[in-house]
C-alpha cells in the first residue's frame, strides 16, 4: 500500500481540524501530516500531526508533499496551491477559488468520481450547501432526468467558520436574559449585541442575506448553489432559482428542494431509487441538530407537488463540516489514492 506526505493547510481552522480527525479516523494512508497555518498559529503543536505548525509565508519548505488538502480560503488558495501542485502535490481545495474552473474537476465523491481522473494537479471541494443536495439529485436525475431545481436554504452559522459559531454563541445570553422584550420589542432585543460575521443579529431570528449581492439581488452564495450544480451533475442547462438564509443553528445545513424531472415522478418510486445511495440515508423528519457530527446526508419530507406531477418536494439535511467540508476532501484523497491518481500535475495546456 502506498503512503503519503500530506500538507494540511489551514490546519488550525474548523474544517482544517475535522480534515485532521477524518485523516486519522478514517486510516487514510499518510505516513506524515505536516500542517501549515497564518504566522500567527506557526510554532503550535498539534496533536496527529508531524511537528508543530508551520507558517505558509513566502520561503516556506513545500517540497516533497503528495498529497495538499487546502482549508485556508480562497485568496491563500489561489496564491498556494498552483506552488504546492508545481512542487509535486495534488491539491484538493475547500475554497471557491478553483471551483468553476474549467480545468479543475468540481468532485462529489459519490456523484462524480470519474471527473478525478482527468485532473491537472488541483481538485475542488464543492461549496458546503451544494454539497449536500447534490447526494439526492443524481440519484433522482438518473431515473427521472433532472431540468429544473428550487432550493431554498437555512444555512447553520458554523458556515461562516468559527468566528461564525462564535458571533451565534456569544449573542444568545443577551437575549434570553428578557424573554418577554423577544415578545414584545424584537428590535430593542436585536439591538442588545452586535454583529460582524453574520449580515444581521443571527440568535432568535432569521437572516434571509448572506455573501454579496450582484445586481440582479442574488448573492454569490446563491450562485454557487446555480452554478455548482450544473457541473457536478454535468447538466449545463439546469434551471436553478436559488435562495440562502442564515438560521440560528450552530452546525448543519438544510434545504428545501422542489426539483422537477422530464419524467414523471411520485414518492414511491422516489424513495426507491434514493435508498440505498451512497453517503445517503432517509429519514422522515431530517433535522440539523439530528446529523450534527454525523457523515450521512439525511433526505425526508418527500411530497409530490401539488400542481406539477413531473415535480417533487424534499427536505436535505448535512452536517457542513463534515461531508459538506472536511469529510468529502479526504474521501476525494481517498479515491484518488484508490484509482493511482495521486501524480505529478499534467503540464498545462498552452
Amino acid at each position: 500500500m502506498s503512503s503519503y506526505r500530506v500538507a494540511l493547510v489551514g490546519a488550525t481552522g474548523a474544517v482544517g481540524t475535522e480534515m485532521l480527525r477524518q485523516l486519522h479516523k478514517r486510516g487514510f494512508p499518510a505516513s506524515e501530516v505536516v500542517p501549515f497555518a497564518s504566522e500567527r498559529s506557526a510554532g503550535r503543536p498539534l496533536d496527529g500531526t508531524n511537528g508543530p505548525v508551520r507558517a505558509l509565508v513566502p520561503g516556506a519548505d513545500i517540497s516533497g508533499f503528495d498529497l495538499a488538502l487546502f482549508s485556508a480560503g480562497g485568496s491563500r488558495s489561489r496564491e498556494w496551491a498552483p506552488r504546492f501542485r508545481d512542487a509535486g502535490a495534488v491539491v484538493v481545495d475547500n475554497s471557491s477559488a478553483w471551483r468553476m474552473d474549467p480545468e479543475v474537476p468540481l468532485v462529489v465523491t459519490e456523484v462524480n468520481p470519474e471527473a478525478l481522473d482527468a485532473h491537472r494537479g488541483i481538485v475542488a471541494n464543492p461549496n458546503c450547501t451544494t454539497m449536500v443536495c447534490m447526494l439526492p439529485l443524481k440519484a433522482l436525475d438518473r431515473a427521472f432526468g433532472l431540468e429544473a431545481i428550487v432550493p431554498t436554504s437555512f444555512q447553520a452559522a458554523g458556515g461562516a467558520g468559527q468566528k461564525g459559531m462564535d458571533e451565534l454563541y456569544a449573542q444568545f445570553p443577551a437575549l434570553l436574559a428578557d424573554r418577554e422584550q423577544l415578545v414584545v420589542d424584537g428590535e430593542a432585543a436585536r439591538g442588545k449585541v452586535s454583529h460582524a460575521v453574520h449580515e444581521d443579529t443571527l440568535a432568535m431570528n432569521v437572516v434571509p442575506l448572506l455573501g454579496t449581492l450582484n445586481d440582479q439581488g442574488y448573492t454569490d452564495e446563491e450562485l454557487k448553489l446555480q452554478n455548482e450544480s450544473r457541473k457536478i451533475l454535468g447538466l449545463p442547462d439546469l434551471r436553478v432559482s436559488p435562495t440562502c438564509v442564515r438560521v440560528p443553528v450552530m452546525v448543519g445545513h438544510a434545504v428545501e428542494i422542489r426539483a422537477q424531472f422530464r419524467d414523471a415522478v411520485d414518492v414511491a418510486s422516489a424513495r426507491e431509487v434514493l435508498e440505498g445511495f451512497p453517503g445517503m440515508v432517509l429519514d422522515d423528519l431530517p433535522t440539523p441538530l439530528a446529523y450534527a457530527g454525523r457523515d450521512e446526508v439525511a433526505v425526508g419530507r418527500l411530497r409530490a407537488d401539488l400542481a406539477d406531477p413531473q415535480a417533487l418536494n424534499l427536505f436535505v439535511v448535512g452536517d457542513n463540516l463534515l461531508k459538506g467540508a472536511a469529510l468529502n476532501t479526504v474521501q476525494i484523497a481517498e479515491v484518488l489514492h484508490e484509482r493511482g491518481l495521486v501524480r505529478a500535475a499534467q503540464p498545462a495546456r498552452a
